[in-house]
């Protein structure tokens, strides 16, 4: 059968156009996965909600200053939201978020402030250090970047998690693939296939599909080079393998969804904070003959979801120094109960409690810890 007509069998008849939303919250697509693999599926998918446990929010007065969050396009929805609350409550502190994506701000922020205090400027043009400054990264820094921070200032960044997200990969909401591991993972998209299938994988039928779909050509979508996502999918499901030729990559997580969208062979890999009735996310395993897992808040939280990751925010302080004050009261609040909400209405989900609070040990010297895990709460 032709690739043209396997097109108009299998796409929707709807113009692709039309009902697009490609927006941050629950895979919607992930309903349709209804079907049994050979190795079974562990569902249900469900929203993310915040601890009710979790303390309030209680802001502290005369909060001021200039906070700029800069670096993860799959975070920027999420802190345009947190500083959007976070605002509400301090209408004096201006807040700025910028994308540009992980690895590209990770340079900025590990490079950029040796260079503020030789008096040069930054990549972006800032200089000196009245600019309190916030990395956002879908991934933690390497120990090679931590030591070319450490060389450049003589201690470690200040590392907060904020949010529990996962990559997922998407196809086409009529693609019927049912399962993959992570070995056919890494032979979709790896070029030195480190998890050791034998073969390449470049047909839907190699993973199973038959009829229409047996001879046809996977088409591969992903994210460019400054995405930390990329990074991170690269490490954990390639296994730091190289990536192979011809995949067609995106700057942001919205427009490789949209290709997706509109190709019915496609597959590609992004957060899973993504809506569109047009694309699903395949459950996952990490060793064949498991049950696939969905990225649901439950297997998500408890990393039984193989590419369930955090999300982390980066502070230059030194050890002898106060936080500054936007920067303090800012993340004090993403480790409230408003907070966490924030985080879950944004489509992505909450930390465990035991995260929160650690983040609030660091934060707070551990005052604010304590006080989460008293009786009184």
């Amino acid at each position: 059968m032709s690739r043209q007509h396997l097109y108009r069998r299998i796409s929707s008849p709807q113009p692709m156009t039309m009902l697009l939303v490609v927006g941050f919250g629950i895979l919607a697509g992930l309903g349709l996965v209804t079907g049994q693999g050979e190795a079974g599926y562990i569902g249900p998918t469900d929203k993310p909600a915040a601890d009710s446990t979790l303390t309030p929010y209680m802001p502290m007065d005369d909060v001021t200053g200039h906070l700029t969050v800069a670096g993860s396009n799959t975070m920027q929805p999420l802190m345009a939201k947190l500083a959007a609350e976070f605002t509400r409550h301090h209408p004096d502190v201006n807040m700025t978020v910028e994308g540009g994506g992980s690895s590209a701000a990770i340079h900025e922020f590990v490079m950029g402030y040796s260079q503020q205090r030789r008096g040069e400027k930054s990549r972006t043009g800032h200089n000196g250090a009245t600019k309190a400054s916030v990395l956002a990264s879908s991934r933690e820094l390497t120990s090679e970047e931590i030591k070319t921070f450490v060389a450049a200032n003589g201690y470690e960044p200040l590392m907060i998690a904020v949010a529990t997200d996962a990559v997922a990969l998407y196809v086409h909401t009529n693609n019927p693939i049912k399962g993959l591991t992570l070995a056919q993972v890494d032979a979709i998209f790896g070029a030195d296939r480190k998890r050791s299938l034998p073969g390449d994988v470049t047909t839907w039928g190699q993973l199973g599909l038959v009829n229409d779909w047996g001879e046809q050509p996977i088409h591969l979508f992903g994210r460019d080079e400054k995405s930390g996502t990329r990074d991170f999918f690269k490490h954990v499901a390639l296994l730091d393998g190289g990536f192979k030729e011809g995949i067609k990559e995106s700057p942001g997580a919205a427009s490789e969804i949209l290709a997706i969208a509109r190709d019915p062979l496609g597959i590609g890999y992004a957060g899973v904070g993504i809506q569109s009735s047009f694309v699903r996310a395949v459950p996952l395993v990490e060793q064949a003959g498991k049950p696939y897992v969905a990225p649901s808040r439950e297997f998500v939280m408890d990393a039984t979801y193989p590419l369930s990751r955090t999300l982390y925010l980066y502070v230059d302080k030194a050890p002898k120094k106060a936080l500054d004050p936007a920067i303090q009261e800012f993340l004090t609040f993403i480790n409230s109960r408003e907070g966490q909400a924030t985080v879950a209405k944004a489509g992505f989900y909450p930390l465990p409690l035991d995260r929160i609070a650690k983040n609030l040990s660091v934060i707070t010297g551990g005052i604010v810890a304590a006080f989460l895990s008293s009786p009184a709460n």
